[in-house]
Parts: C-alpha cells; sequence; structure tokens
C-alpha cells in the first residue's frame, strides 16, 4: 500500500464546522478526479460521521474530531474520523438502521447505513468512556 498523499485536521465538535470539514474533505479528494456523484457521496458520509461525533459523543459537552484522510495507491481516499467521547456501547446494534440513542427523537439512526451505502467499506472502532474511530474508503475509478 502506498500513501500517495494525506490530510490531518482538527477541529471543535461544533455543528457550524460539519460544513467546513465535508468540504475539506471533499477538495482533498478532488485531486483524483472524482464524478460529481463521487463528491456528494464523499460528502454526506463525512457529514454523517462528523455529526454522530457532534451529538453523539460529546452531547453537551465540547470535545475535538480529528480528521485524517489519505489517497492510498492513487485511486483510494480513505477518511478517518474520530472523537474521544462517550464511545459505543453496541457497535453491532448502533449500526442497525433506525437506531439511535437520541432521546428527543430528532434523529433517524440512519448514520451508519448511510455512510456503508456510499463508501465501499466502513470500519467502526469504539471503547465506552474513550471514544470512537470511523475509517471509510471509496476508490475512485479515474476518467483519464
Amino acid at each position: 500500500m502506498t500513501v500517495n498523499n494525506y490530510l490531518k485536521l482538527t477541529i471543535p465538535a461544533r455543528s457550524v464546522n460539519e460544513g467546513f470539514a465535508r468540504a475539506a474533505v471533499a477538495a482533498f479528494a478532488s485531486q483524483l478526479d472524482p464524478t460529481l456523484s463521487d463528491i456528494t457521496e464523499i460528502k454526506t458520509a463525512v457529514s454523517e460521521a462528523v455529526t454522530n461525533c457532534i451529538v453523539h459523543a460529546y452531547r453537551d459537552a465540547m470535545g475535538e474530531i480529528s480528521i485524517r484522510a489519505r489517497i492510498i495507491n492513487s485511486d483510494t481516499l480513505e477518511v478517518g474520523i474520530s472523537d474521544r467521547g462517550s464511545g459505543i456501547e453496541d457497535i453491532e446494534r448502533a449500526r442497525t438502521p433506525l437506531f439511535t440513542t437520541c432521546e428527543t427523537g430528532e434523529r433517524s439512526g440512519m448514520g451508519f447505513t448511510i455512510m456503508e451505502s456510499f463508501m465501499d467499506s466502513v470500519r467502526v472502532s469504539s471503547r465506552v468512556g474513550r471514544g470512537t474511530k470511523v475509517v471509510m474508503r471509496k476508490r475512485i475509478i479515474t476518467r483519464r
């Protein structure tokens, strides 16, 4: 595996930074010459992962979100989004469509499902009280 380029970004877990995070990753991914559809899918998956950190990891506290993106083997985008928040007690259950820990009913419980439908692979690791890391990959077929 060859890493051709990388990005490291740390942002406060505030909802105003969600759009910035997705735009930054989309701009980084643009070097692979993705289609508009690819960019839309990447932005949506990043939005879901970052929003999960903001809404679930820190709840009423302020924390940080780390975003790392890499270009691997000149054709694959890998994006890692991590927090040091509350963690996920049951990852398999959290990945079930429509499951949410949001008590107000304002969340659909589709975040992981959306990430999985738009990216080629999604890995989730978490430790309760220590945080969560989501690593997503998408291969970009270049039209050159």
